[in-house]
């Protein structure tokens, strides 16, 4: 379904569009960050019997949902890495998933839901979340989505990990057939601006923790698909992936190791 379908023009329009977002939403929420609780006040409104405010964060039908949208996510990701462990095993059999596509996929999953959202910013930009801030009888000082200075101590609000993980399938969408590849953006938008709207209504994120999620993957997507696919100094060839794969296969590396005959690191079938 992916191969040979890398070369699509995610050009410069979508990144102007990303960047006005983020200025249309971000200057004025830092300018007046009230903005912030008054868009989740009407939440946290919600309750249940037992008086539990944000409410529907109990919901089991919201929280089914939630697990779909990350279960949706990981097997959007699960074809390039199952192509690139065959090919580790069998180096000798041309993937299914084209090598560069792969790359893209698992690259861009890595640096934007991985290391930008859950390692980098979730652990070392101190905003609380909705739920734990004063106005919403939690016991932490509410911040501006700009500012790291929070009493969260880790696993806290900005960016939502789980919205950059939605939008992150702007990525497979953007290796669609270009027939396609309108309607694969608009249900890629979709999925992220729905669990966005599950990470808001809970209580778990602010809108700009959702906004700037969206805005950032897109951005590492954006620059990923430029890399490997649209400058010509970088681009990679699918073929180029495959045969480096095929250096560092098992059956390669045993070979070396004991020497027996070196399977051939080509991307023909047996």
């Amino acid at each position: 379904m992916m191969r040979d379908q890398a070369g699509g023009d995610m050009d410069r329009t979508g990144l102007m569009v990303a960047l006005a977002v983020a200025a249309a939403v971000g200057v004025p929420l830092a300018l007046f960050p009230q903005i912030d609780l008054a868009l989740s006040a009407p939440f946290y409104a919600v309750s249940d019997s037992q008086h539990n405010m944000f409410a529907w964060r109990l919901s089991p039908f919201v929280q089914t949902l939630r697990d779909l949208g990350l279960w949706a996510s990981a097997a959007l990701l699960a074809p390039a890495i199952a192509a690139v462990l065959m090919k580790l095993i069998v180096p000798r059999r041309k993937m299914l998933v084209s090598g560069s596509a792969a790359l893209f996929l698992i690259v861009t999953m890595a640096l934007g839901p991985g290391l930008l959202a859950n390692v980098i910013l979730k652990d070392h930009w101190g905003r609380p979340r909705p739920i734990d801030v004063t106005q919403f009888g939690g016991d932490q000082h509410f911040v501006a989505w700009w500012d790291p200075r929070g009493d969260c101590p880790a696993n806290c609000s900005f960016v939502s990990g789980d919205v950059t993980g939605a939008f992150w399938a702007l990525a497979p969408a953007a290796l669609t057939p270009p027939p396609w590849r309108p309607l694969a953006y608009a249900a890629a938008l979709a999925f992220g601006v729905g669990m966005s709207v599950l990470r808001i209504i809970t209580g778990a994120h602010f809108l700009t923790d959702t906004v700037f999620a969206g805005v950032f993957t897109f951005l590492i997507i954006w620059l990923a698909h430029g890399v490997i696919f649209r400058w010509p100094r970088t681009r990679l060839a699918a073929d180029a992936v495959e045969r480096a794969l095929a250096r560092i296969a098992l059956p390669t590396v045993l070979a070396g190791l004991f020497g027996g005959k070196r399977p051939r690191p080509g991307c023909d079938g047996p």
